[in-house]
């Protein structure tokens, strides 16, 4: 973790559904503006950890701070806690019905109660900060996978979250439409956007990650720098993973 306390923080979190332990005790603590990259075999555990950090998942065990805020404690409101969580998925989840501007407008105008037009301008802002201010009055089959992608990032940033999740947000892209999805993480990234991400995007990983996390069998087995778990130094099984993902 960078210099600085913790914006979000995870201890022993589990996850089972019904016999299967899916998540087995996971620690990690995320530092303000720190990008954390998470790779793994399929079935690691990655997706249910991320949906965990925002209850998506009820965790059967463990503790989760965001922001200083237990997010498992009854007191605590998961709603106005979700704001402050933005979350971008494989599918992007957006209303056909609905341009990219009503989309992005939509929780703050549902959530936070705003008025319509302060809610369209600030949702036009976030739609230019992912290069899609132009696009605002298109409807979401008139876009392409990487601008709809683009759109869901654009919802989510518009409510100023503390951190984003991101899981797989490129899987299900043309290779030649990846590319303007990694533009915007990365533009995030400079801002200082506190991100975690979930993705087979390793050049990215290399590039633009401070940290990286191999998960294997709803554990954190290896967890480092890029250069270390790109390297000789990672674990023989970090290692494997990566040698089999170059072939």
């Amino acid at each position: 973790m960078r210099n600085g306390g913790a914006i979000l923080e995870v201890r022993g979190l589990r996850k089972s559904f019904g016999g299967t332990e899916v998540l087995k005790g996971i620690d990690l603590a995320v530092a303000p503006q720190e990008l954390v990259f998470i790779i793994g075999p399929s079935g690691a555990g990655k997706s249910t950890f991320l949906r965990c950090l925002n209850r998506l998942e009820e965790p059967t065990g463990g503790s989760i701070e965001v922001d200083g805020v237990d997010l498992l404690a009854a007191k605590t409101d998961i709603n106005v806690m979700r704001r402050r969580i933005g979350m971008v998925f494989q599918a992007f989840n957006l209303y056909p019905h609905m341009t990219a501007l009503g989309n992005v407008a939509l929780a703050l105008r549902k959530v936070l109660r705003l008025a319509s037009d302060k809610a369209d301008a600030i949702a036009l802002a976030a739609l230019h900060r992912v290069g899609l201010a132009d696009k605002a009055r298109a409807y979401p089959n008139e876009l392409s996978g990487g601008q709809q992608q683009r759109v869901a990032i654009a919802r989510a940033i518009a409510l100023e979250p503390k951190i984003m999740l991101f899981d797989e947000p490129t899987s299900a892209l043309d290779p030649e439409l990846v590319g303007s999805v990694l533009a915007v993480m990365r533009d995030l990234q400079k801002s200082g956007m506190t991100m975690v991400v979930v993705s087979h995007e390793m050049r990215f990983a290399r590039e633009a990650a401070h940290r990286v996390v191999f998960m294997e069998d709803g554990l954190v087995s290896d967890e480092g720098p890029p250069a270390q778990i790109f390297g000789p130094d990672a674990s023989p099984r970090a290692r494997a993973f990566l040698a089999g993902i170059a072939r």
